[in-house]
């Protein structure tokens, strides 16, 4: 372009244009491209952006077609007839909208629970199949074998995971009564929302996740816990738990307890199920604590399987950084030009990073806690977030970190005990 002298104005832009219009092109092309997958990245790491005004009143519009739909027969669920007839599930307040997803606040017979659908309507669902014919008598015997193979592609595609029949079945009714129908296509509305799939099948196994409590149509209801954030001194409200001031005993024994337990669920995700369970998003918005301080993800929409994780980051790229998928990390193969599908950072890095270095960066200002102790933990805290710094290997260093970890917050608590006594 530069030799494409002697010409002016629009002569010389034309120049330039005929000389290389299919390279210029192209160029557009990529550099397109590339702003729309980093603005889809942008939206989905920060939804707000471009997330609707939550309103109470659009909320209860929400919910009042909700009803209407199930009084017409068009749904069913275990929560409907307290939402819909009784007033025993009573709405209460919105609490925000995200792409779509719908996320509002409620009273169940006395108990705050959050109602959550990933779509606003009902009829957003793509429809079972199965159920788009007339019915016919007899005919729900026949959906057994069929809806089990629906069930099962819906759950591979979601959580990517091959689960036995005994585990799908708990998934669909199995009562065959006149609301037979209403209820499939109920379900089928929530096992299009990866969220409901997964705490579904944790429900009794993790004590880290919320159990679904039931539901209607496609939303469904989890306990209410009030959520962690970082304008919190100690990212999570302590409720009176830490019992005096921001440096006393009562709040550092609270941040040893949560940090414990954060150790707990990082251990149990990573060991007690057939597959890794792979955390990336982490951030104290999407965790909760109880009043015993065991840590509560009350958002998995960015946990996945160990299966699904690998199809996630074996994509195509030209350096490192376009394996990052948010908090979850792989490294470019250049000679293929392909991500590895082996995450190269751990749930329990990405935990003390995100979460640790807020608790353990600094003093605590308490003397219960010695000076060493506390430097002691900073030290395994920055360890544990680089181990090894760039040529580390997170996986190998995790099991020797995470004992540290679990050794010195033990500690802190028996100086804790001792110095109340």
């Amino acid at each position: 372009m530069a030799r494409a002298a002697g010409a002016r104005g629009r002569t010389r832009w034309r120049g330039r244009c005929g000389r290389c219009g299919r390279g210029a092109l192209l160029a557009c092309a990529a550099w397109t491209a590339g702003w729309v997958l980093a603005a889809a990245l942008l939206l989905r790491a920060h939804p707000g952006v471009l997330s609707e005004r939550c309103t109470d009143e659009k909320s209860r519009r929400i919910l009042a077609a909700l009803c209407q739909d199930y009084e017409g027969g068009a749904l069913a669920g275990d929560l409907c007839e307290d939402l819909c007839a009784a007033g025993r599930l009573r709405y209460r307040r919105c609490l925000y909208y995200e792409r779509g997803k719908k996320v509002l606040q409620a009273d169940w017979r006395g108990r705050p629970v959050i109602l959550k659908s990933k779509e606003e309507d009902f009829a957003s669902f793509p429809p079972l199949s199965l159920l788009e014919g007339p019915a016919e008598e007899g005919g729900q015997d026949v959906l057994e074998a069929e809806l089990l193979l629906l069930v099962a592609g819906e759950v591979r595609s979601a959580l990517g995971l091959e689960l036995s029949r005994s585990r799908l079945g708990a998934l669909w009714p199995r009562g065959r009564g006149p609301r037979w129908r209403r209820q499939l296509a109920s379900l089928w509305a929530l096992l299009q929302q990866e969220e409901f799939v997964l705490l579904s099948l944790l429900r009794d196994l993790s004590r880290h996740a919320l159990p679904v409590l039931g539901s209607c149509g496609h939303f469904y209801a989890v306990e209410y816990l009030a959520a962690g954030s970082p304008r919190h001194r100690a990212l999570f409200p302590l409720d009176g738990a830490a019992g005096g001031s921001p440096g006393g005993r009562g709040q550092a024994k609270a941040i040893s307890d949560m940090a414990l337990s954060f150790l707990d669920m990082v251990s149990h995700f990573d060991n007690d199920f057939s597959h890794r369970l792979h955390l990336c998003d982490v951030k104290p918005e999407n965790f909760a604590i109880r009043s015993d301080f065991t840590v509560v993800a009350i958002d998995v929409d960015m946990a996945f399987f160990e299966p699904k994780m690998r199809e996630i980051l074996e994509q195509n790229c030209t350096g490192d950084e376009d394996c990052n998928f948010f908090d979850c990390f792989s490294k470019c193969d250049l000679r293929v030009n392909k991500c590895g599908a082996q995450r190269v950072n751990s749930n329990l890095q990405v935990v003390c990073d995100k979460i640790f270095r807020h608790w353990f960066s600094s003093t605590l200002k308490s003397s219960a806690i010695s000076f060493q102790l506390q430097w002691q933990l900073r030290e395994a805290v920055r360890e544990c977030a680089d181990p090894g710094g760039p040529a580390g290997d997170p996986q190998r260093a995790a099991p020797k970190v995470f004992w540290k970890l679990q050794r010195l917050l033990q500690a802190s608590l028996r100086e804790l005990q001792e110095a109340g006594k």
